[in-house]
């Protein structure tokens, strides 16, 4: 009997996951090899990695892993290293770094190569023998599961392999002194990989997690809005081949701080492109830009004295007018007021190739400013393309043009009319009025640090399926 309802549960099971994996983040952040490289650099820098190497205790290092507790060859050793009066590194730097794809589930690997130059001072020369050795740590970069968020990035398994070891001498001198420096290259072959794991990986890991600290916090930086703001916070975190992809929660917040809209993972679609060779991507999903634009374009009403502001419209109005009612046209003085009332924020559909908004406009066509009722309202379903673009680091959006798609008549002290007729001054009022007052308060764009926070001086702002992008203008820092 308990086989039905073993199937039973795991079909439950299975439909959940099945359900789970279809759901998208409001926004993804992702961050290609070239960020990682750089802001690792940069890190390893920070915490003085040169100096660190310059420091590595050659010596010591050369007579702890040499004798292996063999008596004999502890002497031996100790033969050769009395021939040195000074042996350490006098210059060092770090090479271009690589991030590799890992062929294990959920981690890539990261390649830092050393290079220095070591400086040996001996009584059987009056110069400084000097030795080149390139060396090379190697880490990897896993996904760890974590309580303060849902994983956290780790690296781990940091060493340095022989076969990457190359040590040479840079002067030929004397038989002598040659033979002493293959000797003392012999003893540094097994202890140079030794120091990297312990002297160097430590700061590495330290970098490390600095940089993704970092990686954090910009994902968290408060983007102002006027009103309000929106912020974002780490959901998820995955790796995906060479890149690192933090699946990120939304909320728009009012000028008090308030949480006016959330946002989780959910069924509304987000298109995330490869990231092919740009360095970074950064997606919103459609919900999150519309929330964002009803913050910046709440419901609004315009009372507008046509005859004063707009005398060419009025008189056309007047003459639209007079082929529905003479007598309606009549009653228009010096004094109509036309009311518009944006019953509904834009709503932006992210479709390429040309993202467009659509609003519902309620307009009331007064005779005068005496009148207490309107001669006619109508209901206006209005369509605008909007364009995105980069100031700097603002993303910067307008409506260009408005359309009246659809006219409906919703009340009328005139009779019943046919309201098409009206469409070419209605869209003339609206182009005039509605138009440049909503992108009036779009001018001042929104701040997104992203960009500049990795590095980059210029990006673009584009559109995809129900999706917006920022992505760099080239790949280079």
């Amino acid at each position: 009997m308990a086989v039905p309802w073993t199937f039973s549960l795991l079909c439950g099971l299975l439909a959940a996951t099945l359900a789970e994996a279809t759901l998208s983040p409001p926004a993804v952040l992702n961050l290609g090899p070239e960020v990682i490289k750089e802001k690792l650099t940069q890190k390893l820098e920070d915490h003085n990695v040169t100096t660190i190497l310059q420091q590595l205790p050659l010596l010591s290092a050369m007579h702890d892993n040499s004798a292996w507790g063999v008596p004999l060859l502890g002497n031996l050793v100790n033969s050769i290293l009395k021939y040195i009066i000074w042996l350490r590194v006098t210059s060092a730097s770090i090479l271009q770094l690589q991030v590799q794809p890992s062929p294990y589930y959920q981690e890539m690997m990261v390649r830092i190569p050393v290079n220095m130059v070591a400086g040996l001072n001996t009584p059987l020369i009056k110069t400084i023998v000097e030795f080149h050795m390139e060396s090379e740590a190697h880490a990897l970069i896993r996904v760890e599961k974590s309580n303060s968020i849902p994983s956290r990035l780790v690296l781990s398994d940091c060493s340095s392999s022989d076969s990457s070891l190359r040590i040479r001498l840079l002067h030929r001198l004397s038989f002598l002194v040659n033979s002493l420096a293959k000797k003392i290259m012999n003893l540094l072959m097994p202890a140079l990989p030794q120091l990297v794991k312990t002297e160097l990986c430590p700061v590495i890991k330290a970098a490390f997690d600095d940089m993704f600290a970092d990686f954090l916090r910009l994902a968290r930086v408060p983007i102002p809005l006027s009103p309000g703001g929106l912020e974002f916070e780490p959901l998820s975190l995955i790796i995906e081949e060479n890149f690192i992809q933090l699946d990120l929660g939304a909320k728009v917040l009012d000028s008090k701080g308030r949480v006016t809209a959330k946002f989780n993972n959910s069924e509304m679609p987000l298109t995330v492109p490869a990231l092919g060779n740009k360095a970074f991507c950064f997606a919103v999903r459609q919900d999150v830009v519309n929330a964002v634009v009803a913050a910046l374009l709440p419901s609004e009403k315009l009372v507008i004295p046509l005859h004063y502001v707009l005398p060419d419209v009025a008189r056309e109005l007047k003459s639209s007018l007079e082929m529905i009612s003479k007598q309606a046209a009549n009653r228009l003085d010096g004094t109509q007021i036309v009311k518009i009332v944006t019953q509904d924020v834009p709503y932006l559909d992210l479709t390429p190739p040309s993202t467009t908004a659509a609003q519902q406009i309620v307009m009331d066509i007064s005779a005068s400013e005496k009148d207490l009722h309107p001669l006619f309202t109508v209901g206006i379903e209005t369509k605008s393309k909007v364009q995105f673009y980069s100031e700097g680091d603002r993303l910067m959006f307008n409506f260009n043009g408005i359309s009246s798609d659809r006219i409906q008549l919703m009340n009328s002290d005139i009779g019943i009319f046919n309201p098409e007729l009206l469409k070419n001054v209605i869209t003339m009022i609206l182009t005039a009025e509605l138009l440049p007052n909503q992108n009036s308060k779009l001018r001042t764009g929104i701040p997104v640090s992203i960009m500049k926070a990795l590095g980059y001086e210029t990006a673009s702002w584009s559109s995809a399926k129900d999706t917006l992008l920022l992505t760099p203008d080239s790949n280079f820092l």
